[in-house]
This record gives C-alpha cells, sequence and structure tokens, in this order.
C-alpha cells in the first residue's frame, strides 16, 4: 500500500472542549459516522467543537493577513492531538441571513443560473444577465478620458459607459415599499423648537434634530423654526418629509440632507433591519410594507420581468414551486444552452429529492426554519465536484417527515459515495441504522456525560448497554384509549389561505394535546402560525435565535439570576448589584465577560481568558461573598439539575424546576445563549413563559435535537402541561409524540400546492385504523413495531 493511503481515519486524542473528558476515537474516513447520545452528552462539542472547528482554523490560516482580518478569529480547540483531517464543510441549522434581498434562488445559485438562460433565450432581448437580478441598477455616465497613443501627449477623448441591470427603480430589489403615516413622524400642531419630530433620537436640540430643526433644513430649505407644521407651504412640507438626498452646509460642514420620510425608509426599511428595541418598536407603529406599486413584488425593472422565454416572464418562473420550474425548464429545447438547461434542471430536482420541492426561488431565505436552511444549504454540496472533503451535518432530519427521511439517507450516502467523509449528530433510529460506523457519547449530560461509552458497527451498538443501544428499539405504543382525554372547547379556523392552505376549515380542541402533522412544506406551519398567531391567549413558542448578547445565559434569560442575587444580597448584607456580570460586580479587566475579544485587526487568535479574574467574570472582592458555600461565580458554573438541588426554596426553586421539567438540566446558568441549538432555545423559552395561567401552547418541533429518552420524558412533560390547564399545539414529525396525542390534524395530502388540506382529524388510533394518508402509513408501522 502506497504511504497516501494509511491516512484513513481521522485521530482524535484528549479531546477537552466543554464536557468532553480526555476523548480519544478514531473517526474513519470516506465513511458515514453518526455521533448518538442523549441531549448534552458531548456529540456536537467532539464533532463541530473539535474536529470542524480545528479544519477550518487551519484552513483560514492559509489565506493573507488581509482576508484573515475579515474572518471570524477563532482559537484552537483544547485537544492534544489531532490528526488526518480533511477540509470540513459545516452544513448546520443556523438560519440563512435575514437580508431582505437574499431569497432561495440567490441562496442556491439557481436564480443566476436561470438570469443567464433569460439573457439567452428571452424575447425581446433585454441584456446580459445582470439586466434580470434585482440587486444591481442600471448605470450609465460619460465624462472626458486622457488617451495617451505612441508615445504622444495625451489627448482627451469623451468616453461613456452604460451598466444593464433589472433593480426596480422604485423599491430599489426589495419588492416591497413602506407606507409611512406622517402624523407617526411628526406632530403637526407643534414647530420644529417645540418638538414637533417624533422620532425617536431626534428631540430638540440632538444630533438628529439639528439636521432639520437647526442650520440643516433651516439654511438649505428656510423652513421657519417657530411656525407649526401644519401651516408649513406645500414647498416647506415637501423640504421637511420629502426631500431626496441633496448637498447642504451644515455647522461649516457639508452633508447630505434628506426628507425626514426619505430618511426613514432608507435606514429602517433597507437590507437591515433595525437592532434597538424602541427602534423596532417605531418601525412597527411609523408603517406598514406592502407590495411595490410599480413592480408589484417582483422586484424588477419593467423590460426584466416582461421578457419572456417559452412564454413566461422570470417573476412567474421564480413565483413556480421548484418541482413544477424543473418541469418548465424541461420543456425547453435549444441546443445552445444544453449544458445550461442540463445543470438548472439538475439543480432543481435536487430540492425535491431533498425534501424542499415546494418551496419557490423567490421565496426570502430569512423565512426558511432551520430545517429548511440546512438542506438549502446541502443543495450546493450535492453537485459539487470536491471529494475527500468531512461533511459535517448537525441533525439533517430535523423537519423532515418520515416519508421524507429514507430520501435524506440516499442523499448523505450519494455524498459518502464520492469519497468525502460524513459527519452526522443525529437522534433517529433510521438514520443511525444507515451508519457505516457509530459513535455513542454519554453515559449522561453535561457533568455525566463527555466519555465515548460506544465505537462500531450498529449491530454492536444494539447489542450494546448503553442508553441508545437499548431505545434503537423501542417504541412508545398508542396513547390507550381510556386515557385520551376529552376536548374542553375549540379554537375555530375558517377560511386559512395563509401560502398553500386552500380555504380550510378547521376546529383544533382545546384542553388537549393536539398534534398538526404532515410531510414538510404541506402547510403545517401555515395553518398554526398564520391562523393563530397574535390570538389573545395563544403562545408561540418556536426555535428562533433569541435576541440577547453573548454576555446573556439561561440564568438570566429565565430570570432565575435575580433572585439568586437578592438571597446572596441578603446573606452577605450587600448590594445585590454586585453579584452580576453586568452591573458593578463585573471584573473590571474583561467587563464580566471572562474573557477578552481581541481587536479584530490583529490577528492573534480568539478571545482569551481574562487573567485578572481567570475566566470567573467578577471582582476578587466580590467572590468572597459565598451561599450555601458557594461564590458567585460557581453557581453560575452549575448545572441546571445541580443549581436545582442548592436552590429548593422560593422563586429560584420554581424556575430552576422548570428548567429541569422541559429536559435542559444539563445546561449550565452561565453558558453563552449562542451556543444553544434550536430545540434547546425553544425549550428554554418554554420554561421562561411557563408558570402562569391555563393558555394555548403552540409548540414547533419541541423533539428537535433530543435523543429518544429524551423525546419520552418530553412527552410526559407535555401531558403534565395538559393536566395543569394548558392546551398545546404540537406541530411535530416525531411519531413517538404523534402516538401520545389526544387527537391528530394531518394536513396534505403532499406538499407545497399538493397539500394545504385536512386529510384527517381524529385520535390516533383512529388514524392507524384508517391508514389513508402517509402519517398513517408511518404510523401503523410505527405501531406495529412496538408491538
Amino acid at each position: 500500500m502506497h504511504p497516501a493511503d494509511s491516512h484513513d481515519v481521522i485521530r482524535v486524542r484528549g479531546a477537552r472542549v466543554n464536557n468532553l473528558k480526555d476523548v480519544d476515537v478514531d473517526i474513519p474516513k470516506r465513511r458515514m459516522t453518526v455521533f448518538s447520545g442523549v441531549s448534552g452528552s458531548g456529540k456536537s462539542s467532539l464533532v463541530f467543537g473539535t474536529v470542524a472547528a480545528e479544519s477550518q482554523r487551519l484552513i483560514n490560516e492559509t489565506y493573507s493577513a488581509f482576508l484573515q482580518s475579515f474572518m471570524p478569529v477563532t482559537s484552537r480547540p483544547e485537544v492534544e492531538e489531532l490528526d488526518g483531517l480533511s477540509a470540513a464543510i459545516v452544513v448546520d441549522q443556523e438560519r440563512l441571513g435575514a437580508n431582505a434581498r437574499s431569497t432561495v434562488g440567490t441562496a442556491t445559485d439557481a436564480y443566476a443560473l436561470l438570469r443567464i438562460l433569460f439573457s439567452r433565450l428571452s424575447e425581446p432581448h433585454v441584456g446580459p444577465s445582470s439586466a434580470f437580478s434585482f440587486n444591481l441598477a442600471s448605470a450609465s455616465g460619460s465624462g472626458r478620458l486622457l488617451v495617451e497613443k505612441d508615445g504622444k501627449p495625451p489627448k482627451g477623448e469623451v468616453a461613456t459607459f452604460e451598466f444593464i441591470g433589472g433593480m426596480c427603480p422604485v423599491c430599489e430589489g426589495l419588492g416591497h415599499q413602506a407606507a409611512i403615516d406622517e402624523d407617526v413622524v411628526v406632530d403637526r400642531s407643534l414647530s420644529l423648537n417645540e418638538g414637533a419630530i417624533l422620532v425617536p433620537g431626534y428631540g430638540v436640540g440632538t444630533w438628529g434634530w439639528k439636521m432639520y430643526g437647526d442650520e440643516g433644513a433651516a439654511a438649505g430649505g428656510k423652513l421657519d423654526m417657530d411656525k407649526a407644521l401644519g401651516d408649513y407651504s406645500e414647498r416647506e412640507w415637501h423640504w421637511l418629509m420629502y426631500q431626496e438626498p441633496t448637498k447642504v452646509k451644515f455647522a461649516g460642514i457639508n452633508l447630505t440632507y434628506e426628507g425626514l420620510v426619505v430618511r426613514i425608509r432608507r435606514t429602517l426599511f433597507g437590507d437591515r433591519e433595525p437592532k434597538q428595541k424602541h427602534m423596532i418598536e417605531f418601525k412597527e407603529r411609523v408603517a406598514t410594507t406592502g407590495p411595490c406599486s410599480e413592480c408589484g413584488g417582483t422586484r424588477l425593472n419593467e423590460a426584466a420581468r416582461t421578457a419572456k422565454v417559452a412564454g413566461t416572464t422570470i417573476p412567474e418562473c421564480t413565483a413556480m414551486q421548484v418541482s413544477d420550474l424543473a418541469e418548465w425548464v424541461r420543456g425547453i429545447s435549444d441546443s445552445s444552452v444544453g449544458p445550461l438547461l442540463a445543470n438548472l434542471a439538475a439543480m432543481l430536482d435536487a430540492f425535491t429529492e431533498i425534501g424542499l420541492g415546494y418551496l419557490s426561488l423567490d421565496r426570502e431565505a430569512g423565512t426558511l426554519s432551520g430545517g429548511e436552511a440546512q438542506r438549502v444549504k446541502m443543495i450546493r454540496q450535492l453537485g459539487s465536484a470536491l471529494t475527500d472533503v468531512t461533511y459535517v451535518f448537525d441533525e439533517p432530519t430535523v423537519g423532515l417527515h418520515p416519508h421524507d427521511i429514507r430520501r435524506m439517507i440516499a442523499l448523505l450516502e450519494s455524498l459518502r459515495d464520492k469519497g468525502n467523509t460524513i459527519l452526522v449528530v443525529e437522534h433517529k433510529p433510521e438514520v443511525i441504522e444507515a451508519a457505516d460506523h457509530v459513535i455513542d457519547i454519554g453515559p449522561g449530560a453535561g457533568n455525566d456525560g463527555g466519555e465515548i461509552t460506544f465505537e462500531g458497527d450498529v449491530a454492536g451498538l444494539r447489542a450494546s448497554a448503553t442508553t441508545t443501544g437499548h431505545y434503537l428499539d423501542h417504541r412508545m405504543p398508542l396513547r390507550p384509549g381510556e386515557e385520551v382525554r376529552e376536548p374542553a372547547g375549540v379554537l375555530e379556523i375558517r377560511r386559512a389561505s395563509t401560502h398553500n392552505l386552500k380555504d380550510v376549515d378547521v376546529d383544533i380542541p382545546t384542553g388537549v394535546l393536539v398534534a398538526i402533522t404532515g410531510v414538510a412544506g404541506s402547510g403545517k406551519s401555515s395553518l398554526v402560525h398564520g391562523s393563530l398567531g397574535g390570538r389573545e391567549d395563544v403562545l408561540i413558542v418556536d426555535q428562533s435565535a433569541i435576541r440577547g448578547s453573548r454576555r446573556s445565559n439561561p440564568a438570566t434569560y429565565s430570570g432565575l439570576l435575580d433572585p439568586i442575587r437578592t438571597v446572596f444580597a441578603k446573606e452577605n448584607g450587600v448590594k445585590a448589584a454586585l453579584f452580576s456580570p453586568n452591573s458593578e460586580g463585573a471584573c473590571p479587566a474583561c467587563n464580566g465577560q471572562g474573557v477578552i475579544y481581541p481587536e479584530q485587526g490583529m490577528l492573534v487568535g480568539g478571545p482569551s481568558r481574562c487573567e485578572t479574574c481567570g475566566g470567573q467574570r467578577f471582582r476578587e472582592d466580590v467572590l468572597e461573598h459565598t451561599l450555601h458555600g458557594l461564590n458567585i461565580a460557581e453557581v453560575f458554573d452549575l448545572s441546571i439539575a445541580q443549581a436545582a438541588e442548592v436552590f429548593t426554596t422560593g422563586k429560584a426553586q420554581g424556575i430552576l424546576a422548570r428548567l429541569v421539567d422541559v429536559g435542559l438540566g444539563y445546561l449550565r446558568l452561565g453558558q453563552p445563549l449562542t451556543t444553544l441549538s434550536g430545540g434547546e432555545r425553544q425549550r428554554l423559552k418554554l420554561a421562561s413563559q411557563l408558570g402562569g395561567k391555563g393558555t394555548t401552547i403552540v409548540l414547533d418541533e419541541p423533539t428537535a435535537g433530543l435523543h429518544l429518552a429524551d423525546t419520552e420524558r418530553l412527552v410526559t412533560m407535555l401531558h403534565t402541561l395538559v393536566e395543569q390547564g394548558h392546551s398545546l399545539i404540537v406541530i411535530e414529525h416525531n411519531l413517538a409524540v404523534v402516538a401520545n396525542a389526544d387527537h391528530v390534524i394531518d394536513i396534505g395530502p403532499g406538499a407545497g400546492h399538493d397539500g394545504g388540506e385536512v386529510v384527517f382529524q381524529g385520535t390516533p388510533a383512529e388514524m392507524v385504523a384508517s391508514g389513508a394518508t402517509l402519517t398513517a402509513e408511518h404510523l401503523q408501522e410505527w405501531v406495529g413495531a412496538s408491538s
């Protein structure tokens, strides 16, 4: 054997990232390895925090110092030896950027191929592919150009240029416009000197106000500072509110002046969403957004949106369901663009293969769920010519119906068969059984995990004494008929037509556990979120990111820190503010963060532990105060389960009990929220919002990220919530939850325009008896395996 062929494993020695306990393991290359174990056992720490992190860090170091200055600064993971690494491509569940210009088509390059097709074949001919881009504006210009010829003195020649873009000139390619309520922007009864401008940050005397109420507007537009705005002339009103950007001299400085409405549209309704809470609230008050009056929401100028190929415009193409668009592409026969058509059809077919055939290319990327975002990222990799690459997946089956999971497994196997190494963090038995190699981490979560409990093939895992091995063939049976609850009432939904819903009428029972099922894209979320969102006494708990900084953690988000600080202060006779890393007790060197973040351009590695406080985040004198033998830094380092054993009374006890009930006992109180998965974020939100009066709670795939054993505990917790007086509506694919619901509403029969109908209502037992839907077929298999 050639020496180069001997590197057939990724060798990990002494891994100590997060809760890993000096882990030694060999991961086979060019095989599909599934990492299993209970939630919080250390799977992600090994796969993402160790293997993938070091691979990407080493690749980044090959770039120039200039490029590295624009990259995230990462430090080497805590591991003694990593050998045999190949380039890692991480395909995680982080949602695609919320940039309003990013769509499914632009995120996958499918729209780029479609633009080239239209640039070649459209009638009338519009121009190059840029002429169909809603992110590029048309531009032209002319000027005198000095040209030097034959060594003679340069002569001036007139030069012109023209660039053809497809951007709608009115909405600037966003597809929507904001209708600004002028009376929310200003008070017409007041003058500028009296505070007529109501925009946050534009009070009298502020810098923003001075551009309008002082020398800026007064000098450029000759506004009367003491005149009520209601008495302004048409010229004055236009200058104050709608003047396009104009150069003015303000306080001796040349600046650009623009009307208030123009500024608000640019700053609040542009590419980037405001981040300050008060500006978000102002945006919600000041305007409503709707389709652009010029382009009708297509984002394109008239030439781009009216040119046709095979009788269809490009906006009509992007609005099609991807599976239908693929058929349209295959219907075009033109040898001049043969390879382009083949590549575009293959990419569109990949959408369907990966369970996303119901999407349209004009769907905004920021509206995709975490599972959909992960599968969109996979589209680019399926046709890649790269080989000997390590692909790292974080639960690729999240959001997939059992019907679609088999196709996902086939796609993972196709990537492996091209000679790539596939590392998958997964809980689904179907994926585990398809693995070439399994590495189980445990035995428990948090401090009770971080060890390799099994490595080998699936047969060995099944015969092992691990929790995963025990649950691999375990199936929770149907909820017994005598335990099925009777509804207390109903939530009426009438003529629901959000997205693909077809005027759906349905009554959702209250006082029970309701499972909303159906294949991905059938209309489940459209029905629940589109019809119940915003209703009084309906609490929607999803997996979206939690607003907050890198200082935020479970203790601060859940409200647990306040009672703990109060008890600490009372016990030690000092102020409560001393026991917050964000207040008076913070270490002055790191400002209570525990780490020092380097300047972006210094290229000195990632954040380093603060030498002053040793990473404990508090001043030394604060750490002298103790409660139950622990200082405040040691309390932050406790897991939620450990803290529940320490704080057994008062408000803290109730908060900790709810956090344990939702399966988060393994998280540390001080763990940054940015490190939590989507499922963990959802359960943290749920725990933080429980404890009140009976209400209707909507959960969107609460089993995401949960081990089979944890799923069983979650089902018990869901029933406990119902017994406490809550009504639970769960959007879910996990058959353990479906089998134990009181009532099932199945949406389908297919995805996209093939879905959007209620195809079944009743108990799980009635669904098994009917067997008339895809969900029913898989539930029948589940029940058969459990009996």
